[in-house]
């Protein structure tokens, strides 16, 4: 059996200020990622160790654009992934992601 990690929703904040770094979807969803990659390498992993990806989005408006987004940080690997509109997120963020990681055998 393996060790799994669980990464809990990703706003696009700044992890210094615990502000939204705009109010755009685009650098907000770039942001989001980013600090998912953080959490993932502080554990000793990768994006490559991604099983599934769970997105939440105020407008599925900005579905084609986060595409575009999403493919620059999973590139080659393609976890599993879902999609998903929300009426509302916390601190009026436009995206949230969270993942679950495979990090190898115990």
């Amino acid at each position: 059996m393996g060790s799994w990690l669980f990464v809990s929703g990703q706003l696009g904040m700044h992890p210094q200020t615990g502000e939204l770094v705009s109010p755009d979807f685009a650098p907000q969803a770039r942001r989001a990622l980013e600090n998912l990659r953080q959490i993932l390498l502080a554990a000793g992993c990768d994006l490559n160790s991604v099983t599934a990806v769970d997105v939440f989005v105020t407008d599925m408006g900005d579905f084609a654009e986060f595409n575009g987004i999403y493919s620059q940080f999973f590139s080659e690997h393609r976890p599993a992934r879902a999609v998903v509109e929300v009426s509302a997120l916390p601190k009026g963020a436009k995206v949230e992601i969270k993942c679950v990681a495979y990090t190898g055998p115990n």
